[in-house]
Protein backbone atom coordinates (compact mmCIF):
# COMPACT_ATOMS: atom_id res chain seq x y z
CA UNK A 1 0.00 0.00 0.00
CA UNK A 2 2.83 2.41 0.94
CA UNK A 3 4.97 2.02 -2.48
CA UNK A 4 1.56 2.31 -4.17
CA UNK A 5 0.55 5.37 -2.32
CA UNK A 6 4.38 6.64 -2.95
CA UNK A 7 4.53 5.97 -6.85
CA UNK A 8 6.72 3.35 -6.42
CA UNK A 9 4.80 0.52 -7.06
CA UNK A 10 2.77 -0.23 -9.85
CA UNK A 11 0.31 -2.76 -9.23
CA UNK A 12 -0.82 -2.97 -13.21
CA UNK A 13 3.31 -3.61 -13.78
CA UNK A 14 4.62 -6.82 -15.29
CA UNK A 15 6.18 -8.52 -12.35
CA UNK A 16 9.90 -8.82 -14.67
CA UNK A 17 9.77 -5.06 -14.37
CA UNK A 18 10.86 -5.22 -10.72
CA UNK A 19 12.33 -8.98 -10.47
CA UNK A 20 13.84 -8.67 -14.48
CA UNK A 21 15.23 -12.47 -13.01
CA UNK A 22 12.57 -13.65 -12.97
CA UNK A 23 12.36 -15.42 -16.17
CA UNK A 24 10.46 -18.27 -17.48
CA UNK A 25 7.64 -19.82 -19.81
CA UNK A 26 5.09 -16.91 -19.79
CA UNK A 27 6.38 -15.11 -16.67
CA UNK A 28 6.11 -12.16 -18.65
CA UNK A 29 2.21 -11.85 -18.74
CA UNK A 30 2.42 -11.71 -14.66
CA UNK A 31 1.35 -8.84 -13.57
CA UNK A 32 2.00 -7.48 -9.87
CA UNK A 33 -1.56 -8.18 -9.44
CA UNK A 34 -1.74 -11.46 -10.18
CA UNK A 35 0.72 -11.87 -6.83
CA UNK A 36 -1.70 -9.88 -4.69
CA UNK A 37 -4.72 -11.73 -5.60
CA UNK A 38 -3.15 -15.49 -5.72
CA UNK A 39 -3.64 -15.51 -9.41
CA UNK A 40 -0.26 -15.43 -10.68
CA UNK A 41 0.02 -19.27 -11.96
CA UNK A 42 2.42 -20.16 -9.77
CA UNK A 43 2.12 -23.29 -7.32
CA UNK A 44 1.15 -23.32 -4.20
CA UNK A 45 4.15 -24.49 -2.31
CA UNK A 46 7.23 -26.05 -3.15
CA UNK A 47 9.58 -28.19 -0.70
CA UNK A 48 12.54 -25.47 -0.68
CA UNK A 49 13.58 -27.01 2.55
CA UNK A 50 14.64 -30.42 0.99
CA UNK A 51 15.76 -28.68 -1.97
CA UNK A 52 17.93 -26.21 -1.21
CA UNK A 53 21.33 -25.99 1.62
CA UNK A 54 21.07 -21.83 2.24
CA UNK A 55 18.62 -19.38 2.17
CA UNK A 56 20.44 -18.10 -0.83
CA UNK A 57 19.93 -21.09 -2.73
CA UNK A 58 16.04 -21.56 -1.33
CA UNK A 59 15.77 -18.13 -2.79
CA UNK A 60 16.89 -19.31 -6.54
CA UNK A 61 14.44 -22.15 -6.14
CA UNK A 62 11.67 -19.70 -6.17
CA UNK A 63 12.74 -17.98 -8.69
CA UNK A 64 13.69 -20.71 -10.97
CA UNK A 65 10.17 -22.60 -9.73
CA UNK A 66 7.86 -22.59 -13.17
CA UNK A 67 3.99 -21.43 -13.65
CA UNK A 68 1.48 -24.03 -13.59
CA UNK A 69 -1.06 -22.44 -15.40
CA UNK A 70 -1.38 -19.01 -17.07
CA UNK A 71 -2.07 -15.76 -14.86
CA UNK A 72 -5.39 -15.28 -14.44
CA UNK A 73 -6.66 -18.30 -14.91
CA UNK A 74 -7.56 -19.97 -11.28
CA UNK A 75 -7.04 -18.53 -7.88
CA UNK A 76 -4.27 -20.88 -6.01
CA UNK A 77 -3.44 -19.11 -2.82
CA UNK A 78 0.32 -19.49 -3.09
CA UNK A 79 3.30 -19.08 -0.34
CA UNK A 80 5.57 -18.18 -3.73
CA UNK A 81 4.02 -15.42 -4.49
CA UNK A 82 4.16 -13.39 -1.20
CA UNK A 83 7.64 -14.64 -1.11
CA UNK A 84 8.21 -12.70 -5.01
CA UNK A 85 6.26 -9.67 -3.17
CA UNK A 86 8.71 -9.41 -0.72
CA UNK A 87 11.15 -9.93 -3.13
CA UNK A 88 9.67 -6.78 -5.01
CA UNK A 89 9.92 -5.08 -1.55
CA UNK A 90 13.24 -5.91 -1.08
CA UNK A 91 14.58 -4.69 -4.56
CA UNK A 92 12.32 -1.13 -4.36
CA UNK A 93 13.13 -0.30 -0.64
CA UNK A 94 16.77 -1.98 -0.43
CA UNK A 95 15.17 -3.55 2.85
CA UNK A 96 13.98 -6.79 3.60
CA UNK A 97 10.43 -7.20 5.05
CA UNK A 98 11.57 -7.14 8.34
CA UNK A 99 13.43 -4.08 8.28
CA UNK A 100 11.04 -2.07 6.40
CA UNK A 101 7.51 -3.24 8.24
CA UNK A 102 9.81 -2.44 11.98
CA UNK A 103 10.54 0.81 10.39
CA UNK A 104 7.27 1.46 8.38
CA UNK A 105 4.71 -0.56 10.23
CA UNK A 106 5.57 -1.80 13.23
CA UNK A 107 7.48 1.01 14.88
CA UNK A 108 4.98 3.77 14.02
CA UNK A 109 1.97 1.65 15.46
CA UNK A 110 3.89 0.69 18.69
CA UNK A 111 3.95 -2.79 17.79
CA UNK A 112 6.41 -3.50 19.98
CA UNK A 113 6.18 -7.30 20.76
CA UNK A 114 6.12 -7.73 16.69
CA UNK A 115 9.18 -9.29 14.95
CA UNK A 116 11.13 -12.30 13.16
CA UNK A 117 13.47 -14.22 14.97
CA UNK A 118 12.31 -13.55 18.34
CA UNK A 119 15.23 -13.78 20.72
CA UNK A 120 15.33 -16.90 23.26
CA UNK A 121 14.69 -13.90 25.86
CA UNK A 122 11.30 -14.11 24.52
CA UNK A 123 10.71 -18.00 24.49
CA UNK A 124 9.27 -18.30 27.91
CA UNK A 125 6.29 -16.48 26.77
CA UNK A 126 6.06 -17.83 23.25
CA UNK A 127 3.49 -21.03 22.45
CA UNK A 128 5.01 -23.94 21.26
CA UNK A 129 3.84 -25.33 17.67
CA UNK A 130 4.96 -28.63 16.23
CA UNK A 131 7.07 -31.45 17.30
CA UNK A 132 8.36 -31.10 13.96
CA UNK A 133 9.87 -34.51 12.27
CA UNK A 134 11.85 -32.55 10.13
CA UNK A 135 14.14 -30.69 12.66
CA UNK A 136 13.45 -33.26 15.19
CA UNK A 137 12.68 -31.12 18.37
CA UNK A 138 9.59 -29.46 19.63
CA UNK A 139 9.64 -25.96 18.64
CA UNK A 140 9.01 -22.88 20.59
CA UNK A 141 10.03 -19.53 19.68
CA UNK A 142 11.54 -20.51 15.61
CA UNK A 143 9.15 -20.16 12.59
CA UNK A 144 7.15 -23.07 12.36
CA UNK A 145 7.37 -23.45 8.44
CA UNK A 146 9.83 -24.92 6.73
CA UNK A 147 10.42 -23.20 3.74
CA UNK A 148 10.76 -19.97 5.96
CA UNK A 149 13.40 -21.36 7.88
CA UNK A 150 15.14 -22.15 5.58
CA UNK A 151 15.18 -18.81 3.72
CA UNK A 152 16.59 -17.54 7.90
CA UNK A 153 13.09 -17.66 9.61
CA UNK A 154 12.38 -14.23 7.70
CA UNK A 155 9.77 -14.42 4.99
CA UNK A 156 6.56 -12.75 3.81
CA UNK A 157 4.62 -16.02 4.08
CA UNK A 158 5.50 -17.23 7.53
CA UNK A 159 7.70 -16.28 10.38
CA UNK A 160 6.32 -13.48 11.98
CA UNK A 161 5.81 -13.72 16.06
CA UNK A 162 3.48 -11.20 17.60
CA UNK A 163 0.90 -10.62 20.49
CA UNK A 164 -2.49 -9.97 21.19
CA UNK A 165 -1.82 -6.82 22.51
CA UNK A 166 0.15 -5.80 19.26
CA UNK A 167 -2.59 -7.81 16.82
CA UNK A 168 -5.30 -5.58 18.33
CA UNK A 169 -3.24 -2.21 17.85
CA UNK A 170 -3.06 -3.16 14.30
CA UNK A 171 -6.83 -4.37 13.66
CA UNK A 172 -7.50 -0.98 14.48
CA UNK A 173 -5.60 0.77 12.20
CA UNK A 174 -7.01 -1.34 9.33
CA UNK A 175 -10.71 -0.17 10.82
CA UNK A 176 -9.71 3.58 11.38
CA UNK A 177 -8.88 3.63 7.91
CA UNK A 178 -5.14 3.07 7.84
CA UNK A 179 -4.66 5.48 10.94
CA UNK A 180 -4.02 5.19 14.47
CA UNK A 181 -3.28 7.82 16.69
CA UNK A 182 -0.35 9.87 15.25
CA UNK A 183 0.93 6.75 12.98
CA UNK A 184 -0.89 7.07 9.36
CA UNK A 185 0.35 3.83 7.91
CA UNK A 186 -1.74 4.10 4.53
CA UNK A 187 -4.23 6.03 2.92
CA UNK A 188 -8.25 5.47 3.84
CA UNK A 189 -8.21 5.37 0.00
CA UNK A 190 -5.81 2.68 -0.36
CA UNK A 191 -7.19 0.25 2.65
CA UNK A 192 -10.65 0.49 0.82
CA UNK A 193 -8.50 -0.63 -2.27
CA UNK A 194 -6.75 -3.45 -0.83
CA UNK A 195 -10.06 -4.82 1.03
CA UNK A 196 -12.64 -4.96 -1.86
CA UNK A 197 -13.01 -7.72 -3.86
CA UNK A 198 -11.19 -7.13 -7.15
CA UNK A 199 -13.32 -9.78 -9.23
CA UNK A 200 -16.62 -11.72 -7.74
CA UNK A 201 -16.85 -13.36 -10.84
CA UNK A 202 -13.62 -15.26 -10.37
CA UNK A 203 -12.90 -15.32 -6.21
CA UNK A 204 -13.72 -13.26 -2.99
CA UNK A 205 -10.18 -12.23 -2.78
CA UNK A 206 -9.28 -8.67 -2.28
CA UNK A 207 -5.62 -7.96 -2.85
CA UNK A 208 -3.77 -10.09 0.24
CA UNK A 209 -6.98 -10.11 2.29
CA UNK A 210 -9.74 -12.69 1.86
CA UNK A 211 -12.88 -11.24 2.31
CA UNK A 212 -16.02 -12.98 4.44
CA UNK A 213 -18.29 -14.82 1.72
CA UNK A 214 -20.48 -16.92 4.30
CA UNK A 215 -18.34 -20.26 3.47
CA UNK A 216 -15.41 -19.63 5.46
CA UNK A 217 -13.97 -18.47 8.51
CA UNK A 218 -15.77 -15.75 8.72
CA UNK A 219 -18.48 -17.14 9.67
CA UNK A 220 -21.78 -17.36 8.89
CA UNK A 221 -23.08 -13.55 9.87
CA UNK A 222 -19.68 -11.36 8.76
CA UNK A 223 -20.91 -10.10 5.20
CA UNK A 224 -18.43 -8.09 2.91
CA UNK A 225 -16.58 -5.57 3.34
CA UNK A 226 -14.93 -7.72 6.38
CA UNK A 227 -11.81 -8.75 5.47
CA UNK A 228 -9.28 -11.35 7.14
CA UNK A 229 -6.75 -13.94 6.59
CA UNK A 230 -5.91 -17.43 8.80
CA UNK A 231 -2.55 -18.52 9.94
CA UNK A 232 -1.45 -22.35 9.22
CA UNK A 233 -0.36 -22.80 12.80
CA UNK A 234 -3.81 -21.55 14.47
CA UNK A 235 -3.82 -18.10 14.31
CA UNK A 236 -6.51 -15.66 12.48
CA UNK A 237 -7.75 -12.25 12.20
CA UNK A 238 -11.08 -11.12 10.88
CA UNK A 239 -12.33 -7.39 10.76
CA UNK A 240 -15.54 -5.77 10.16
CA UNK A 241 -15.61 -2.18 8.89
CA UNK A 242 -19.50 -1.89 8.91
CA UNK A 243 -20.21 -3.19 12.94
CA UNK A 244 -16.37 -1.41 13.87
CA UNK A 245 -15.14 -5.09 15.36
CA UNK A 246 -12.81 -7.63 14.70
CA UNK A 247 -11.78 -11.32 15.59
CA UNK A 248 -8.69 -12.09 16.13
CA UNK A 249 -7.59 -15.71 17.33
CA UNK A 250 -3.83 -16.45 18.26
CA UNK A 251 -3.89 -20.40 18.83
CA UNK A 252 -1.22 -23.14 18.37
CA UNK A 253 -3.74 -25.48 16.86
CA UNK A 254 -0.43 -27.47 15.63
CA UNK A 255 0.81 -28.50 19.00
CA UNK A 256 1.76 -31.29 18.85
CA UNK A 257 0.73 -32.23 15.51
CA UNK A 258 -0.61 -30.24 12.43
CA UNK A 259 -3.11 -33.04 12.12
CA UNK A 260 -5.53 -31.58 14.38
CA UNK A 261 -7.63 -29.40 12.29
CA UNK A 262 -10.65 -28.62 14.50
CA UNK A 263 -9.42 -25.16 14.71
CA UNK A 264 -11.69 -24.94 11.15
CA UNK A 265 -14.59 -25.09 13.41
CA UNK A 266 -13.60 -22.97 16.13
CA UNK A 267 -13.08 -19.88 13.98
CA UNK A 268 -16.84 -19.81 12.55
CA UNK A 269 -18.30 -20.31 15.43
CA UNK A 270 -16.05 -17.57 17.33
CA UNK A 271 -16.94 -15.49 14.30
CA UNK A 272 -21.01 -16.41 14.17
CA UNK A 273 -21.30 -15.64 18.20
CA UNK A 274 -19.42 -12.57 18.07
CA UNK A 275 -21.60 -11.66 15.76
CA UNK A 276 -24.35 -12.44 16.89
CA UNK A 277 -23.86 -10.73 20.08
CA UNK A 278 -23.09 -7.86 18.36
CA UNK A 279 -25.89 -7.60 16.12
CA UNK A 280 -28.47 -9.69 17.47
CA UNK A 281 -28.50 -11.53 13.98
CA UNK A 282 -29.88 -15.33 14.99
CA UNK A 283 -27.54 -18.15 15.12
CA UNK A 284 -27.26 -20.02 11.56
CA UNK A 285 -25.39 -23.71 11.15
CA UNK A 286 -24.07 -24.27 7.93
CA UNK A 287 -20.88 -25.95 6.08
CA UNK A 288 -17.53 -23.76 6.46
CA UNK A 289 -14.10 -24.30 5.63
Amino acid sequence: MQLIEQGKLDPDAPVQRYLPNWTGTHKELVLVRHLLTHSSGMPAWRPLYKEASTPDSAMALVYATPLDTLPGVRMVYSDLNAILLGEILRTITGQRIDAYAKQHVFGPLHMDETQYNPPASLRPRIAPTEIDPWRQRHLVGEVHDENAFALGGVSPHAGLFSSAHDMTRYAQMWLNGGRLGAARIASSAMVKRFTTVVDSTFSSRAFLWETANGTNSAGHLMTRPAFGHTGFTGGSLWMDPGHDLFVLLLTNRVNPTRANTRITAVRTQVADLVMHLVTGAPLLTGPSK
